[in-house]
C-alpha cells in the first residue's frame, strides 16, 4: 500500500484481502474516489482520520475488518460522520437520514490511531488468515475480487475480465507470494494510467518482449 504515496492521481484503489492495517499512504490520494479494503487487518477505526480530508471519496467498501466491530450500527454511524461524501459504504448507499443520523449516534475522529501495527501486507504468519478463509467460500472470494478489479480495468478503458479467465489472479492461496504477486498487478493496472502514449508503447514493447521470452522458454522445455 505504500505505493499510493507516490500516486497522488489515483482514482480508484482495490487492496481487498491483502493483510493491511495502515491507512496513512492513502492521505495524499486527493483524487480518489473509490476504495476497496474488505477483509484486512484494519483494527481501528481511527484510520478512517486519513481519508477525511480526501474530497473525491464516494465509494469505500471496508466490511469484515477487525474495526467493524460487534455493532455494525455504530460502525456505519462512525465512518458516515466521518466521511459524509461518501454515496456508498460496504455495497449499501447511503441516505441522506443516515448522515444526519450520523451526527447523533456516529463517534468523531480528531486524531490517527495511537498504536500501530509493524505488519502491513502480508502478514508473519498466516494461520490467522488461512482461519478467515474458511468463513469465506473460494466462489464469494473471487466474485468479490473480480468486480474489484473489473471496476479497475474499466477505469483504465480495458476489457473487463471473464470468470473463467480469472482464476490466475484470483488469491485462492494465503501465502505471500500469490498476495504479493497480486499486488504487483494492481500497481501495474493503475500505474499505467499516469502514462503518456510514448510510455504506454515503451511498455507494450517491453511486455511483447518478455512475451516472447516466456515462449521460447516453453517451447525448449517442450
Amino acid at each position: 500500500i505504500s505505493i499510493c504515496r507516490d500516486l497522488p492521481n489515483i482514482e480508484v484503489i482495490t487492496f481487498s484481502v491483502n493483510g493491511i492495517s495502515d491507512l496513512e499512504p492513502l492521505h495524499q490520494c486527493q483524487n480518489l474516489t473509490e476504495l476497496y479494503l474488505r477483509k484486512n487487518n484494519i483494527t481501528s477505526l481511527n484510520e478512517l482520520f486519513y481519508l477525511k480530508n480526501l474530497p473525491r471519496l464516494r465509494v469505500l467498501w471496508l466490511s469484515e475488518n477487525p474495526c467493524c466491530g460487534s455493532d455494525p450500527h455504530r460502525y456505519r454511524m462512525t465512518v458516515l460522520r466521518n466521511l459524509p461524501s461518501l454515496q456508498k459504504l460496504d455495497n449499501q448507499a447511503v441516505t441522506e437520514e443516515e448522515l444526519s443520523q450520523a451526527l447523533v449516534d456516529g463517534e468523531e475522529i480528531t486524531a490517527p490511531p495511537s498504536r500501530r501495527s509493524v505488519d502491513n501486507g502480508c502478514p508473519r504468519s498466516t494461520a490467522s488468515s488461512a482461519a478467515e478463509s474458511t468463513t469465506e467460500t473460494e466462489s464469494e472470494l473471487l466474485s468479490f475480487t473480480l468486480e474489484e478489479t473489473n471496476k479497475i480495468r474499466e477505469e483504465l478503458g480495458m476489457k473487463p475480465v471473464p470468470r473463467d479467465k480469472f482464476s490466475s489472479f484470483s488469491p485462492r492461496e494465503t501465502d505471500c507470494n500469490r498476495k504479493e504477486r497480486n499486488n504487483v498487478l494492481n500497481a501495474i493496472l493503475l500505474l499505467t494510467k499516469e502514462l503518456d502514449v510514448e510510455g504506454l508503447e515503451i511498455v507494450q514493447q517491453t511486455v511483447g518482449r518478455r512475451l516472447q521470452a516466456f515462449q521460447k522458454k516453453e517451447l525448449q522445455e517442450e
